[in-house]
């Protein structure tokens, strides 16, 4: 079975205007990945949202473990 992404996999820290460092942790592995995102179209579907879209959290998913 496939364990369903979360927000709290994610966290966010804001380094300037229209920066995000964001880190995903496997809640499978606890293994941690770092991205510097600046499409804010992405934060404002995840980290902006009460309920983010699961196709949001994975396409965030992506961008921060490329």
């Amino acid at each position: 079975m496939k364990t369903k992404i979360k927000i709290s996999d994610f966290s966010f820290k804001f380094t300037g205007y229209g920066h995000y460092l964001v880190t995903y942790t496997s809640h499978k592995t606890g293994k941690q990945w770092s991205r510097t995102i600046t499409d804010m179209t992405i934060i404002d579907a995840t980290k902006n949202e009460d309920t983010p879209k699961r196709k949001d959290l994975e396409q965030l998913k992506r961008i921060v473990k490329r």
